[in-house]
């Protein structure tokens, strides 16, 4: 059995986190010691894991919630998995294009300059004035 101190240093998980998955029922409620200290077992140890590792990959709550479902049933067909991670996909997709445009449009602003004064700064008037902006970001 391992304590949320040993289960946060194993998993690389923060205690007020380990708790918040607690609370939105993700985790199990952890058994008490007679100290009513926290303890955790190996497969609890294994859920965290997943759910970092899952929480990392940028899944929301509620997919997460639904892919321990999934797993819960092995029985079942992985097509609602591979619906979820291909959602996702597309999620991180249009925020690497998002991040494309931004970049773009950082980059002609920041080279854009010509003044060595605020008065003349072409970054300040840019954000002042987003109709000098050359696209949507």
């Amino acid at each position: 059995m391992l304590t949320i101190g040993d289960l946060s240093r194993r998993t690389g998980v923060k205690i007020p986190t380990i708790r918040y998955y607690e609370q939105m029922g993700l985790m199990n409620p952890a058994e008490r010691s007679e100290g009513n200290q926290r303890r955790y077992t190996r497969q609890e140890r294994e859920r965290l894991s997943f759910i970092k590792h899952a929480r990392e990959l940028g899944l929301t709550i509620e997919a997460i919630r639904e892919l321990i479902d999934l797993s819960a049933h092995p029985e079942r067909p992985c097509s609602q998995a591979d619906r979820i991670a291909a959602e996702q996909l597309v999620a991180v997709r249009e925020k690497i294009e998002k991040l494309r445009r931004l970049e773009k449009e950082l980059e002609r602003i920041a080279t854009h300059c010509a003044g060595d004064q605020v008065k003349d700064c072409y970054v300040i008037r840019a954000l002042a004035n987003h109709e000098l902006c050359e696209g949507d970001h």
